[in-house]
């Protein structure tokens, strides 16, 4: 007991941090960058692991924090062994739980209200898909990312489904100028909590691009 005490605490300290927007210490998947055109940069990202949940609601928003909600549950114990079988519900409420893995940034979305939209963590890079735990949550599948070249713009602020709609244009504008080709399919970049204040937030828009 007070050992999960200690742990939530420290759970809340964190927290606490990120409401001014301090990340620091928190992994991100390593990337190399060149700068384009109006603040707008080409990322080439190795291949990387994620969590990943689809999830049906009528609004981005809703289905980011169900989605969140999900994969939380997989991060901070809800996974078993591999070839282990998964507790059951009454069986996780008494047990210790599963093992713990690290929160990185940024949390990705894409997808639409009518296909579902995907929600992703990506995991430290110290995990292999052999050493990482499997989810309990059938609705929670871990995903080998490809090696991907992607345009970003990064910006601050509000970041409902409408300035997302937006920043994403803006995106795809500025690539227009400069003659790139990009997919059809834009992520959605969240490095903060919610509750973090709004000038500080990093929020980015993601297209794959061909170079």
């Amino acid at each position: 007991m007070l050992d999960r005490f200690i742990g939530l605490i420290g759970d809340t300290v964190g927290l606490a941090g990120s409401v001014i927007g301090c990340r620091r210490g928190t992994e991100e998947p390593s990337y190399r960058a060149e700068p384009l055109i109006d603040g707008v940069e080409l990322r080439h990202y190795l291949p990387r692991l994620a969590a990943e949940t689809t999830v049906f609601a009528d609004s981005r928003e809703a289905a980011l924090h169900t989605g969140f909600r999900r994969l939380a549950g997989y991060i901070f114990g809800g996974n078993h062994r591999h070839g282990a079988v998964a507790a059951s519900a009454s069986e996780r409420e008494t047990a210790r739980g599963g093992q713990k893995i690290a929160m990185t940034a940024p949390v990705a979305q894409d997808g639409d209200a009518e296909q579902g939209w995907d929600v992703r963590f990506y995991l430290p890079a110290a995990w292999t898909v052999q050493t990482l735990p499997e989810p309990d949550d059938n609705r929670v599948r871990i995903v080998e990312l490809p090696a991907q070249t992607v345009a970003v713009l990064r910006f601050s602020g509000d970041r409902r489904a409408d300035a997302i709609s937006r920043r994403t244009e803006q995106l795809r504008e500025a690539l227009r100028a400069t003659g790139f080709d990009s997919g059809d399919e834009a992520t959605a970049w969240f490095y903060d909590p919610p509750w973090t204040l709004p000038p500080l937030r990093r929020n980015e828009v993601a297209v794959p691009v061909d170079v």
